[in-house]
């Protein structure tokens, strides 16, 4: 498989040039219509910042089992899910992947969290390695900041107001997975992957990584490989904002398979709107007849999750 996806340099967007943003805004608008997935390159997340957390990523996840195991996954959806405890919907094997989960860092007496709203709780942080939490929060508040500007670029490629998401992220769900695969047993089933082919659940996706693996599928339905380009990111749409886009943004399907003789670490960062904001295309302009009722956001991620995870549903897991 050739690389195909699209390569955008996105520094424009903060360059002050109106044009010169109106003509990023076109290109991403080009790559969604193309695939839904595309790199970027020119962001402003520090070098150190990646570096760090990569680094910390690997040590937490050479910790044994039961190490990583003392902040097992709770049901909002934060700590350590294990292998075998996710299988995508329609997957006849659960997933060979490992994976830390966080979100927005939210106090227990926060409003969201005092008013049992999904997927808002505190943190389960480990206590190894060394600055593990600081690592991880730093690398988040940089990558919210790039997916503001991809946030306004989307809002102009659909004819809205810049500023359209604006209210609807005042408190967002910026949600996060530190992600290993194990290399996969050379006799290892085709239908057996790091993570099965899905479409993602929330707003916008953006992916860190290192070893190749990801493949998305085309409009021809062949899988096209999105292997790490040096300095860029992954960006792709996911089903909340093809629902909100009334599908002029499409949410691909993908998967990895991580044939490398390594381990395979990724870094997913899935920036969706507040809680409690209502996804609703005749916000951007649907007619009324759309086939896509409005939602609130957390109701609907925490719904796709309950499909995936087993910490919601203990039949997701393989028979022993």
């Amino acid at each position: 498989m050739q690389q195909t996806l699209p390569v955008i340099d996105i520094s424009p967007l903060t360059s002050g040039d109106d044009q010169a943003f109106a003509h990023v805004a076109d290109e991403i608008s080009s790559a969604c219509a193309l695939s839904g997935f595309f790199y970027v390159r020119g962001h402003t997340i520090p070098g150190e910042v990646i570096t760090t957390l990569r680094q910390t990523s690997r040590a937490f996840f050479a910790q044994s089992d039961a190490e990583k195991r003392e902040i097992a996954i709770n049901q909002h959806n934060r700590g350590y899910l294990g292998p075998g405890e996710a299988r995508m919907r329609g997957a006849a094997r659960t997933d060979m992947k490992e994976v830390f989960f966080w979100g927005r860092d939210l106090p227990a007496d926060d409003p969201d969290v005092v008013a049992g709203i999904p997927l808002c709780g505190p943190n389960e942080w480990p206590q190894n390695p060394p600055g593990f939490r600081d690592h991880v929060l730093t690398y988040a508040e940089a990558v919210g900041e790039t997916g503001d500007l991809l946030l306004q670029a989307f809002a102009v490629s659909l004819g809205a107001e810049r500023k359209f998401f604006t209210t609807r992220y005042e408190r967002p769900m910026l949600r996060g997975q530190l992600i290993h695969y194990p290399a996969l047993p050379e006799d290892a089933p085709e239908d057996q992957f790091g993570v099965a082919p899905h479409s993602d659940f929330g707003c916008i996706t953006l992916l860190l990584q290192e070893t190749a693996g990801l493949e998305v599928l085309a409009k021809n339905d062949e899988w096209i490989a999105a292997p790490p380009l040096p300095g860029t990111l992954v960006i792709n749409i996911g089903d909340l904002l093809e629902r909100w886009s009334n599908n002029r943004l499409p949410s691909t399907r993908h998967r990895v398979r991580n044939t490398s003789r390594d381990g395979r670490y990724s870094i997913a960062m899935f920036y969706d709107p507040s809680p409690r904001a209502v996804v609703d295309p005749r916000d951007l302009g649907a007619a009324d007849a759309t086939e896509f009722p409005p939602v609130e956001a957390a109701e609907y991620v925490l719904g796709r999750n309950k499909g995936a995870f087993a910490h919601y549903d203990p039949a997701i897991k393989e028979p022993a």
